[in-house]
């Protein structure tokens, strides 16, 4: 129960290593979080997936990138992508990982099929993601795509005529042309 007041994962992290008692507690205290956000921690790929994992009742998962560094990449996401709280994910933020391609978001997307928000902005997608996206995820409400200037207007016109509950676009930054965007609203 004491667990469940450490908020610092960095601090949860070395509090498991004390006894097997003490990595139970942690285990348990994750287990209840519906929501995880790294942003502001130095976290890496390993440290990362561990904590995802541990966490089954996640609805929300933040890992954008922060002043401080954090180093995840498409290996961190392929071994997140085998949580067993990835497929009742709502959410989830990867804005800024400038670390992660096409190949680690396919993977943990191809799991999430319950995803009605995500943020990859500031990520170095393509339409590759984009199609992926369109066939997992049939709930997508909101996607933001600021600044992935990878993405062209036939992803994202597929990713629009493939998610019909789709609210929110947020491509600010992105090279697509003017007779995109107009095809996009007529959509």
């Amino acid at each position: 129960f004491l667990f469940v007041f450490v908020i610092p994962f960095v601090c949860l992290l070395r509090v498991s290593s004390v006894c097997k008692k003490w990595k139970l507690g942690v285990k348990q205290s994750l287990a209840r979080r519906k929501n995880l956000s790294f942003a502001g921690w130095k976290m890496d790929d390993d440290s990362t997936a561990r904590l995802v994992g541990y966490a089954y009742s996640l609805k929300e998962l933040e890992i954008s990138r922060s002043r401080w560094g954090c180093q995840i990449t498409d290996n961190g996401l392929y071994r997140m992508s085998f949580a067993k709280c990835i497929s009742n994910l709502t959410s989830i933020s990867l804005w800024g990982l400038t670390g992660i391609t096409d190949k680690g978001v396919v993977q943990l997307i191809s799991r999430a099929s319950s995803l009605q928000h995500l943020n990859i902005g500031g990520t170095f997608i393509t339409d590759e993601s984009l199609y992926a996206i369109a066939n997992s995820c049939p709930q997508l409400k909101s996607i933001v795509l600021w600044s992935c200037r990878q993405v062209t207007g036939n992803g994202l016109l597929f990713l629009v005529n493939k998610c019909g509950r789709l609210e929110s676009i947020n491509v600010w930054g992105t090279r697509l042309p003017l007779d995109c965007f107009i095809g996009l609203l007529t959509i």
